[in-house]
């Protein structure tokens, strides 16, 4: 018995041994990954967090690194001098550096309308475009939801010159907005809008622009021509991970603010922040029969064109110059 009771500790103690020695060997087998943040940390970001307390990207063969960033332009300047493997930023933001020369691509677009939308006040809503004639709206050089304003204006049939921009920096449209100095601000629905609900207290009329036609790329992974060279195995690992980590805070966007907290103490109240995740989630779309993060030929150069009403682009580059699907898991 005893003899018996020491063979069977012997094999636990090997089995033990030998778990040990395989995680460690997976270990070891896992390609750093880092990626940059356009941005600080916020709800959308949560499907990562969720994705690494959960072991999807260790799974993956992924030893992920991430970090917060400072804007786009610090993000992708990051990226071509080899200090990130990808970037997280609105894939409009991409579309142009592209189109100047820059050596990246877009490998994932996860939200190809930036949700955005304009808020205004009970007494003057605007809830529909044409409710926009006669108003005021806040305005800051580079903003994306009244950059294209005059775009968004032409699909929909409304006389731009009875509106009046105000133009301002970007840090005084809410206040002013909240003051009544001005009727109408952009927001996103993933992020300042739930966070400015829940400050003040009220609900505001909301025309979502996306459902009005303005189709502006958002949430992208990027990434350096060369890095997709050098290192394409690991970004399909990397996407495929975020693919089974946007599904289950699809389904469980409690423990995404759960796992997005942990590392965001000075965040927002988790009621906020779960309703940052679950609009993102709401957001977040594929054409049918695609992977999650698949890139649309259409969507990319319809943005180019959005960008060019804008801005002089020169002869538009062939639309293989923007992004490639090859990295996605069919």
């Amino acid at each position: 018995m005893l003899h018996t009771t020491h063979v069977i500790r012997g094999v636990a103690l090997a089995a033990t041994a030998a778990i040990a020695t395989l995680m460690a060997s997976q270990s070891a087998m896992a390609e750093e990954v880092k990626v940059r943040f356009s941005w600080k940390l916020k709800g959308e970001y949560g499907f990562f967090y969720l994705g690494e307390q959960k072991g999807l990207y260790k799974e993956a063969g992924v030893a992920l690194r991430l970090g917060e960033g400072a804007g786009s332009q610090a993000a992708l300047g990051s990226l071509i001098q080899g200090q990130e493997d990808a970037v997280i930023l609105p894939g409009i933001f991409a579309i142009s550096a592209i189109q100047k020369g820059m050596p990246v691509k877009i490998i994932a677009l996860y939200q190809p309308e930036s949700p955005i939308a304009l808020i205004s006040h009970a007494a003057k809503p605007v809830t529909l475009p044409k409710d926009l004639e006669g108003k005021t709206i806040a305005h800051a050089v580079g903003e994306t939801g009244t950059s294209y304003l005059s775009a968004f204006c032409e699909i929909n049939t409304v006389d731009c010159s009875k509106i009046s921009k105000v133009q301002m920096d970007s840090q005084s449209r809410v206040p002013q907005f909240l003051q009544g100095q001005v009727d109408v601000v952009s927001v996103y629905m993933t992020n300042d809008l739930p966070v400015l609900e829940d400050k003040t207290g009220q609900t505001y009329p909301t025309l979502d622009m996306t459902a009005f036609g303005l189709a502006i790329p958002g949430m992208a992974v990027v990434a350096s021509d060369a890095g997709i060279a050098e290192r394409g195995a690991a970004l399909k690992s990397f996407l495929a991970a975020n693919a089974k980590a946007i599904d289950m805070t699809r389904s469980d966007p409690v423990s995404a603010t759960g796992a997005l907290k942990a590392v965001w103490q000075a965040g927002p109240s988790d009621a906020v922040v779960q309703r940052q995740i679950e609009a993102t989630s709401a957001s977040i779309h594929s054409p049918s029969g695609t992977p999650i993060g698949w890139v649309e030929e259409k969507a990319v150069m319809d943005a180019l064109k959005l960008i060019g009403s804008v801005e002089d682009i020169g002869e538009p580059k062939p639309a293989s110059s923007f992004f490639t699907n090859e990295l996605l898991t069919q």
